[in-house]
Order: C-alpha cells, then sequence, then structure tokens
C-alpha cells in the first residue's frame, strides 16, 4: 500500500492537469486557438530550455557508464522496431506514427526522474539513461512522424521525405535543447546563479503548459474506434517492453539506481512531449494524447508493480 501510494503521488497528479486542462475547454477558459499556442510555446522554448536545463551541470565524465548507455540506446531502438511491428495492425498511416511513438517514447525527462530522486536522491544514472535513451527518442519520433504525417498536398517521394526528416531532425527544438545541455555540460562551463534561475523558471512551466494544453485539445470523439491501437501501445509502453529488458538488465548485473532508471525509461508513462511534437509535425494527436492519458492513470499500478518485484527479489 505504502508502494502505492508513493506512485500515485508522483503520477495521478499529472493525469488530474490533464482533466483540468479539459474542463478549462469544455468550461470556455481556454479555447483551442490558445491551447494550441501553448503547445507551440511548450514544444519551441519550454522543454528544450527544461531539457537543457536538466543536463547542463551533470558530470558526465565522473558518471559516464559506456555498457550502460548502449544498453539504453539499444532497448530504445529494438523497443521502436517491436512498436513498428505492432503498427502495422493500425489501418491509419497517420496513426502509425502516433502508435510507435506512443508505445516507445517515456516520460523519463519530465516525470518518470521523480521516482529516481525519490528513492536514490541525486542519482547519475538518471541523466545516463536519458544521454542513452531521451535523443533517439526525438531524432526517431521526427523520422517516424515526418514520414507517416498526411500531407496537405499532392504525395511527395521517399527522398523528399527522408530530406524533410533530416531537416527536422537538425531544426528540431527539442534535440537542440539536449545537445546544447550535453555540450555545455562537457565544457564545464559556468551556469551565472541568475541566469540558472531564469533557465530554471522558464524550463519549469514545461510540464504544468504542457498537459493543460494537451486536456485541453482532448477530442473524446475522436477517440472513437480506436480503442484497440490506444490499448496495445499502452500495453507495450507499461508492460511489454519492461517484461521483455528488465531481465536482461538483472542478468547484466545492473541493480539499485541503474535498474530503477531503466525501470522508468521502459515502463513509464507515454511522454507529454509526444503529443506536443505530433501536433506540431502534422499530426491529430488524438491517438497520443489518449495513450499519454491512459498510461499516466495506469502507470501508477505498473510502476509500483515492478519496483516491488525487483525489491523483493533484493535487486534495489
Amino acid at each position: 500500500m505504502k508502494d502505492l501510494i508513493f506512485s500515485m503521488n508522483a503520477t495521478m497528479p499529472v493525469f488530474f492537469v490533464m482533466v483540468i486542462g479539459y474542463i478549462f475547454r469544455w468550461r470556455g477558459v481556454l479555447s483551442e486557438e490558445f491551447a494550441a499556442m501553448l503547445n507551440r510555446f511548450v514544444f519551441r522554448v519550454a522543454l528544450p530550455v527544461n531539457l537543457f536545463h536538466q543536463l547542463c551541470t551533470v558530470d558526465i565524465a565522473k558518471a559516464w557508464d559506456t555498457s550502460y548507455v548502449l544498453f539504453c540506446a539499444v532497448a530504445t531502438l529494438l523497443s521502436i522496431g517491436i512498436g513498428f511491428v505492432f503498427s502495422l495492425f493500425v489501418k491509419s498511416r497517420a496513426e502509425r506514427g502516433e502508435f510507435i511513438q506512443g508505445a516507445y517514447r517515456s516520460s523519463s525527462s519530465l516525470l518518470g526522474m521523480v521516482y529516481i530522486e525519490n528513492i536514490y536522491g541525486q542519482s547519475p544514472m538518471g541523466p545516463l539513461m536519458m544521454i542513452g535513451s531521451v535523443p533517439l527518442y526525438n531524432i526517431m519520433a521526427v523520422i517516424i512522424l515526418t514520414l507517416t504525417a498526411q500531407n496537405g498536398g499532392g504525395e511527395e517521394s521517399m527522398g523528399e521525405k527522408l530530406k524533410r526528416s533530416l531537416i527536422g531532425i537538425v531544426t528540431n527544438p527539442i534535440i537542440l535543447g539536449i545537445l546544447f545541455g550535453i555540450l555545455w555540460a562537457l565544457l564545464r562551463l559556468p551556469m551565472p546563479v541568475m541566469a540558472d534561475k531564469t533557465i530554471g523558471y522558464l524550463g519549469g512551466v514545461a510540464s504544468s503548459l504542457g498537459l493543460l494544453s494537451l486536456g485541453a485539445m482532448v477530442d473524446l470523439r475522436a477517440i472513437k474506434g480506436k480503442l484497440l491501437p490506444i490499448f496495445g501501445a499502452t500495453f507495450l509502453k507499461l508492460v511489454g517492453f519492461a517484461a521483455i529488458f528488465l531481465p536482461v538488465a538483472v542478468s547484466l548485473g545492473y541493480r539499485k539506481d541503474r535498474l530503477v532508471a531503466l525501470v522508468i525509461m521502459l515502463g513509464s508513462a507515454s511522454t507529454m512531449a509526444g503529443f506536443v511534437m505530433a501536433r506540431n509535425m502534422g499530426h491529430k494527436g488524438n491517438l497520443s494524447s489518449a495513450v499519454i492519458m491512459l498510461s499516466t492513470l495506469l502507470s501508477s499500478v505498473t510502476l509500483t508493480f515492478w519496483i516491488y518485484i525487483l525489491r523483493i527479489k533484493g535487486y534495489i
């Protein structure tokens, strides 16, 4: 019961903020246009700044573990491949992209790190896990969402789509935030107190504004007939990948904060950033928002399950 309450304290407020956003839209407090503006602000400014702020002060050289980062990267790529295979059962090509992203892309940077901090305090394994997975999350999301986006005009050739994907990767604000954060940390550049607080304030609004805009833009009518892909992506996100890769991690000797970071990477709720990116790359975002809301609601149970199992086995 204690672990369940701990998990719900970390996950349910996120779900409640999304519900509040939906209620605000329903009551006319937030308009669709204003919610879309919030969404763009989070994608282009707040979320990149938040990711930069999380990485810029990490002592990467001291905490570096090549095998661990590679494991995170390989597990992420294999998860994307598995998600792609299951997405072939989704009829709409545009929704296949949202399905894949919703299935593999965890909320490790905005939500999941709370678990690591609550259990171990400040652990370098969280940022290392992010280095191994978050850049791939975003690079692959740009490629997947670009290739599956519905075009306003005629059909693009594959070369044009790949060119658009490359441009999207190079100019993606989230990827740039991560790269600048890693570069700043590697160069060990000083961060003045005033700048640190300013960046912290600006990046700190990413979660709240993003969740409000997500809830305000949810269209429950558009979810009808999509329950199977919604539940399928949610199952992979919370249960499937963790069931596949956690036993491998245990067999490789990963324990304590290393293992908890992997639990977050593999089994935390689908990230709000996925909805933000989908909306900003020509997708409706209905499937993304539904997977985020459902996985956030259920993750309080599934994450508690994974943590409890690992604890009784003596691994964390």
